[in-house]
């Protein structure tokens, strides 16, 4: 046997010297050197064109100082024969062997005492063989680690996964000079623009255009650099203008590298060529969600004669494997989402024909879910209902779209955007709500039910926003419609509205008969119901202001009894906002504040921005009247804030108006104008979550040392996937359902459940259990 190799101590073999910087991706760095530090294994996951390779070649040349016998690389996107795997890493350490003994023994004997690092880059296309010779060499040779890139992970013990993302991009337009260089999407278009063409820099006059420009690629370093080439002849506005169509716009790419990565259409040929048939068919139609989906919407929507719901489950399982789709997860939920590049490659492949009839599936399938939601509001689901509408709003919008420009659509319009009335009433925005409903009514005004329904929802949505005489015309115009039709539901709806209306606008008068009409009507109906809920509350308020606040506190108790009976939250809380007005019209002071803190308690999930601004400013009420001028400054400030994107400050009610006076005459009066104004702005100046914490005495100052010690303590050595594991622990789950309900292999559970009792130094999943209990409750 002659076996000849040159190796130099602590030398990186095989990686290119790379004609561009590298940027961003610290804390990924990190991530993975720690992964490597704690397993032999760790395989980089993720989308073609995310970064994998190039986040690889950067992580080889920051270690090759831990590796004395080197670190090498091992190209693999030009194989296709599997059976060359073993030969192609024999061939990247320049090991020459002229025996007859298999590749696999050549480098099981020569790496046997070797401490080295080998990246495998590009498995997807040979995983299987990957795999196994990566287990294989592993087990001759406790010193290797190996670093793979892969769109799909090895499935080998040991391994761990680390799905590369894209890069940060702001999520919105509220972008700061000071803040653009914080995203690594912005630095990478500016560094590669500038490239060619030098005068570029990124400043206050493009970055927004920029950072849309990066927020239309997925933060795929691929596409902002293939994008950032065409600096030499565009603008960046030039360049999203024309972006509709990214595969023709990016077309021409880099002049180096592999064919299938010069161009974003090729790598997103390269990655449809490597699925499987199955995977292929649905591919385009999941294109038809244009956000986040569960399974079962993909079911309901991609399944058809010639691809099964369960053809439908596998072929997620495997476009998730293939880093095709990305997984999210929600409590016990996994959810869905192509990226947008990956998604418009997609509806390219869809026909005419069969993108209407996804189109008309998608609507079905989300008109369905949100009336099952209208049927269900009242009662203990009420918040689970909104998580989950809330995730799919993209998709509600989507199906919503199709309505109201499809011909002959318009009647089911009405019927999704009544259906949702809950949703924008209590957790929504009124302005959003009132736009479709708008829409849909323009376009169809035949009298119907569905007309009826969204006419006395646009009524109370214009009310929440202060604009009471546009929503009595609402509501009067549903009354006659309701009798015409005889619909009793819609008739009660619109005489407690109309009420509500009367209300606000200081009207007692009419106020009172309407909701005393309106809470018979409901009660008639028969049935518990949000709708009888509101109606006992509302006419609790218009009685105590009236002077009988024993009817009053009366209602509030039948209201309660109703909601604790159902487990219904949402109209609970806004009981306890109306208790808290007749116990200030009593002086009853500890236990309106006592209210308020029950209400605040309820409406922290929930999330009801008016109840909660109401709630802030009564709190500010009763500093003022205790003398904690200072206090109630602050509060005010806070309120105000909140009330600034709900409509008319306190709705235009008279009464809050006047307790509001009263409230900043009293506290000007006790601290002075200046500190007035000082811890006026101070108030304002808070998130909501602050602001809920200061008015409910929590001390928000201990906020930054707790997530710093969070940050350096033990929950921080596990990763997202292992807490999500070690809660899948803690729920009781074995190993098989742990693996069930994150779409991997069994084998891949017990690999994060052994990491993580290995990094707390645990040897019992119930101490798992009991340390995470642990972390919750602190």
């Amino acid at each position: 046997m002659v076996l000849m190799m040159k190796m130099t101590s602590r030398r990186i073999g095989g990686f290119p010297d790379n004609p561009s910087s590298f940027v961003g991706r610290r804390r990924a760095v990190d991530e993975v050197k720690r992964l490597l530090s704690r397993g032999r294994l760790v395989t980089l996951t993720g989308p073609g064109g995310v970064g994998k390779s190039r986040l690889a070649s950067r992580l080889a040349q920051d270690l090759r100082r831990a590796f004395p016998d080197g670190v090498w690389l091992v190209k693999l996107a030009e194989l296709s024969d599997e059976s060359l795997v073993a030969r192609a890493v024999a061939s990247s350490l320049r090991l020459h062997d002229r025996t007859a003994r298999t590749p696999e023994d050549v480098l099981a004997d020569h790496l046997a005492d070797k401490q080295l690092l080998l990246v495998l880059d590009n498995c997807e296309h040979l995983r299987d063989a990957c795999a196994r010779i990566v287990a294989t060499l592993l087990e001759a040779a406790p010193k290797l680690h190996v670093l793979a890139t892969s769109r799909e992970p090895l499935m080998i013990s040991g391994e761990q996964i680390w799905t590369v993302p894209p890069l940060s991009v702001p999520t919105d337009n509220a972008l700061a000079q000071d803040t653009a260089h914080e995203y690594e999407a912005l630095k990478l278009f500016e560094d590669r623009a500038s490239a060619v063409s030098p005068e570029f820099t990124l400043g206050p006059d493009n970055m927004q255009t920029v950072a849309r420009l990066c927020r239309r690629l997925d933060g795929l370093p691929l596409a902002i650099e293939l994008a950032a080439v065409l600096m030499q002849a565009l603008s960046v506005e030039q360049i999203l203008v024309r972006l509709k169509n990214q595969y023709r716009l990016l077309a021409e790419g880099s002049r180096v590298g592999l064919p299938r990565h010069q161009t974003l259409r090729a790598t997103m040929e390269w990655s449809f060529s490597l699925c499987t048939q199955q995977e292929r068919a649905l591919w385009p139609r999941l294109s038809i969600f244009p956000g986040e989906f569960d399974i079962e919407a993909a079911q309901r929507v991609c399944a058809d004669d010639e691809l099964s719901p369960d053809e439908v489950f596998m072929g997620v399982v495997g476009l998730v494997e293939k880093s095709i789709l990305n997984r999210e997860q929600h409590g016990f939920t996994s959810r869905y989402r192509l990226l947008a590049t990956i998604r418009d490659f997609g509806l390219e492949r869809l026909s005419d024909g069969s993108l209407a009839t996804l189109r008309r599936k998608h609507r079905d399938y989300y008109l369905d879910l949100v009336e099952q939601a209208d049927a269900n509001w009242f009662g203990s689901h009420q918040l689970q209902w909104f998580s989950h509408l809330q995730l799919d709003q993209p998709n509600l919008w989507a199906a919503l779209d199709y309505c109201l420009t499809e011909p002959g659509e318009a009647r089911a319009g009405l019927r999704m955007a009544g259906a949702l009335w809950f949703y924008w009433v209590a957790f929504g925005s009124p302005q959003e709500g009132r736009d479709w409903l708008e829409q849909a009514l323009a376009l169809d005004s035949q009298p119907s039910q569905e007309r009826t329904k969204a006419l006395w929802v646009n009524g109370y949505l214009a009310i929440r926003q202060g604009y009471t005489d546009a929503a009595l015309n609402m509501l009067n115009e549903c009354s006659r419609l309701a009798r015409d039709l005889d619909d009793p539901a819609a008739l009660a709806h619109a005489a407690q509205l109309s009420g509500h209306a009367e209300l606000v606008s200081n009207n007692l008068t009419r106020a009172v008969p309407l909701l005393e009409q309106a809470l018979s009507q409901e009660r008639a109906l028969g049935k518990p119901s949000t709708h009888l809920a509101t109606a006992l509350f509302r006419l609790a308020l218009a009685r105590s202001l009236t002077g009988n606040a024993d009817r009053g506190l009366s209602l509030c108790e039948e209201c309660e009894t109703l909601c604790r009976a159902h487990g219904e939250r949402w109209s609970r809380s806004w009981m306890l906002w109306i208790l808290t007005v007749i116990r200030w019209t009593q002086g009853d002071l500890q236990r309106m504040t006592a209210h308020l803190r029950e209400c605040l308690g309820i409406e922290r999930p929930l999330n009801d921005p008016l109840n909660i601004a109401l709630c802030i400013e009564a709190l500010a009420w009763v500093e003022a009247r205790n003398g904690n001028g200072e206090r109630a400054a602050e509060l005010l400030g806070a309120s105000y804030k909140l009330w600034r994107p709900l409509g008319e400050y306190l709705l235009g009610f008279h009464h809050y108006i006047g307790w509001h006076d009263q409230c900043e005459e009293r506290a000007r009066r006790a601290i002075g104008d200046k500190a007035f104004e000082a811890a006026y702005q101070r108030g304002a100046g808070r998130t909501v979550d602050e602001i809920v914490e200061y008015a409910l005495n929590e001390k928000t100052a201990a906020a930054p040392s707790s997530q710093a010690e969070s940050k350096a303590g033990v929950p921080a050595l596990l990763t997202p996937r292992e807490r999500e594991v070690a809660q899948l622990v803690t729920k009781g789950l074995s190993n098989k359902e742990i693996a069930a309900c994150l779409l991997v292999s069994r084998r891949t559970a017990e690999c994060h459940v052994e990491h993580i009792l290995m990094k707390l130094g645990f040897t019992s999943r119930a101490r798992i259990a009991a340390w995470f209990k642990e972390q919750q409750r602190t």
